[in-house]
């Protein structure tokens, strides 16, 4: 990892302008402390004194002092990004999602980050296992938080089982230590049926909540299993009946952490909903949804923006349209009660669910469908528009994830297809056909 940071750009006006600063120097210190990357930039800069040791292309080196608010940015931007060098999973993960994977994809897909600046700075992940001591202090000194840590369960020797790590079972360790120092962190379970749910699950819970309000909030997630799993660790979806319990067991902690710190503290994802068959929460029980990108309350809030837009902004009807609204075959059931309940003036809508043929069947959200399924299931479809999740693409990029383009899935269908926002406004927009 570089000690030192060459400067890219000066932004225009900044502090850094105003000061001589120059585009082409090299940024060797902050207050005679080394930058390794935008981590330790943003942490340091955070000052109302700086004084920054600078070295030209020439090699001649200088200081430079600057006296500003503490919020105040630099404007400075420099060559290595967030990601340089990142650091990459050293787990093998018996529930892995990239080891299910199919040979062929894109180099990206198969990508395993672990790195805690991403979590830092991007809300990923990360296990804490492949830590070694001075960068764990490096944390602790520059206060990373809010964290995102994926826990699956606190009992050391079965961490290590699931993770396949001989470190993994050091993570109570590491998160008493973040609380000691004042950091807070939200934490994930990848729940895989009969190995870390239950009594388990308990013990987990009972543990992690004993660091609140450090530990902001932990989201369960069932594990996702893909039809290309041969010499990988057998396991097997939830049933309706294991999902239910989950739910109930996740129930019952959160109205104890509900009377006793005043928040319901942990959050089954849609999915368990979904595969119980049982009643979402209302939006309200989300508590500002901390861990949506997770999956958790997605659908309470597209439900919940769904209908005030509807209140804001009531039907009137134009030319009548015919509409397929293409959807992962968990989130079907959910989409049909939503439209069925809210019908929209003028718009005929057909929900479809797509089975993932390429990933297996036991893969049903709306992000992991392949141009390829949605094309072969929708061929001869007759509708003015075809509706799909944002999620379906490549963050972006109009791309599947077999790298099949948003304009090749149109021409062989013949048909207009619209990537929606999970945003309940955006939906009614583009079912209208008043979208942007």
């Amino acid at each position: 990892m570089s000690m030192s940071q060459r400067i890219v750009s000066v932004m225009t006006g900044s502090l850094a302008a105003r000061s001589g600063i120059r585009a082409g120097e090299t940024l060797l210190s902050i207050n005679r402390t080394p930058v390794l990357d935008l981590v330790d930039y943003q942490f340091l800069t955070a000052r109302a004194s700086l004084e920054l040791l600078l070295e030209g292309a020439d090699g001649a080196q200088r200081t430079v002092h600057i006296h500003k608010l503490v919020e105040e940015p630099l404007g400075l931007t420099l060559e290595s990004s967030l990601m340089s060098c990142p650091k990459t999973c050293a787990n093998h993960c018996m529930f892995c999602f990239i080891e299910q994977m199919p040979p062929g994809m894109r180099p990206s897909l198969y990508v395993r980050d672990d790195d805690w600046r991403l979590s830092l700075m991007a809300g990923n992940f990360v296990t804490l296992t492949n830590l070694p001591p001075q960068e764990l202090e490096r944390m602790i000194e520059r206060r990373a938080s809010p964290l995102y840590i994926s826990v699956h369960t606190t009992n050391g020797e079965l961490r290590k089982r699931m993770l396949s790590h001989i470190h993994a079972d050091r993570i109570m360790e590491h998160l008493h230590r973040f609380a000691d120092n004042g950091m807070s962190f939200h934490c994930q379970v990848v729940l895989c049926p009969g190995i870390n749910d239950g009594a388990e699950l308990d013990r987990t819970l009972t543990d992690l909540a004993s660091l609140s309000p450090h530990a902001l909030t932990v989201a369960l997630v069932p594990v996702g299993l893909t039809r290309f799993r041969e010499h990988l660790y057998p396991l097997r979806p939830y049933t309706k009946e294991e999902a239910e319990q989950v739910i109930r067991q996740a129930e019952a902690f959160q109205t104890r952490m509900l009377a006793q710190v005043g928040t319901r503290f942990v959050f089954p994802s849609d999915e368990f909903y979904q595969i119980a068959e049982h009643p979402l929460p209302d939006a309200d029980s989300y508590e500002d949804f901390p861990q949506f990108e997770n999956g958790v309350g997605l659908l309470a809030r597209l439900k919940e923006e769904f209908e005030a837009a509807l209140r804001l902004d009531p039907d009137t009807p134009g030319e009548p349209r015919r509409v397929v609204m293409a959807t992962g075959t968990s989130v079907a059931p959910f989409m049909r009660e939503l439209l069925d309940a809210h019908p929209v003036g003028g718009v005929d809508v057909r929900v479809v669910p797509i089975y993932n043929h390429f990933f297996g069947e036991t893969v049903t959200v709306s992000g992991l469908i392949t141009g390829q399924d949605l094309v072969a299931q929708l061929r001869g479809t007759e509708a003015d528009e075809i509706l799909i999740t944002e999620s379906m693409l490549r963050e972006g990029e109009d791309i599947f994830l077999d790298d099949m383009t948003l304009a090749q899935a149109q021409e062989t269908l013949g048909i207009r297809i619209t990537p929606v926002p999970d945003d309940g406004a955006d939906l009614l927009d583009a079912l209208r056909g008043t979208e942007e």
